[in-house]
């Protein structure tokens, strides 16, 4: 049986000072750093966000891995269930993200709000949905 293991972040370099931004703009604790890969996982719950440079995407792939030229990932969204998505987006607008969303309530009664990361991926902070 498959199951969703991670979503795995690629950056430039410096894969550590992304993870480093995520604990501060999220709270999230860092599982594990490899300082010679540049790769590190984030404590998220069951299923992982990690971090990794393109030199390690290179490493793990091949020949096949190319990175964006700009270095930032494309077609992408972190999703965030939050409790609070007005306080989580201040603390994420705080820790260093970029606004691109205030918290605003959907038709279906979510609040959602929008912010960029220090790395280009666009965050999702969310409530849970009504059902």
């Amino acid at each position: 049986m498959n199951s969703f293991a991670a979503t795995v972040i690629y950056v430039p370099k410096d894969a550590k000072s992304v993870l480093d931004f995520y604990v501060k703009a999220f709270g999230f604790e860092i599982k594990h750093y490899d300082e010679q890969m540049d790769f590190g996982e984030l404590e998220t719950g069951p299923t992982t966000i990690a971090v990794a440079s393109h030199a390690c995407g290179e490493f793990m792939v091949g020949s096949d891995y190319h990175a964006h030229a700009d270095g930032f990932p494309k077609n992408i969204e972190i999703a965030f269930y939050t409790d609070n998505v007005r306080r989580s987006y201040d603390i994420a607008i705080a820790g260093g993200c970029e606004a691109l969303c205030e918290p605003k309530e959907t038709p279906w009664g979510q609040t959602v709000a929008y912010v960029r990361s220090i790395e280009g991926s666009l965050i999702g902070l969310v409530s849970q949905p009504t059902e």
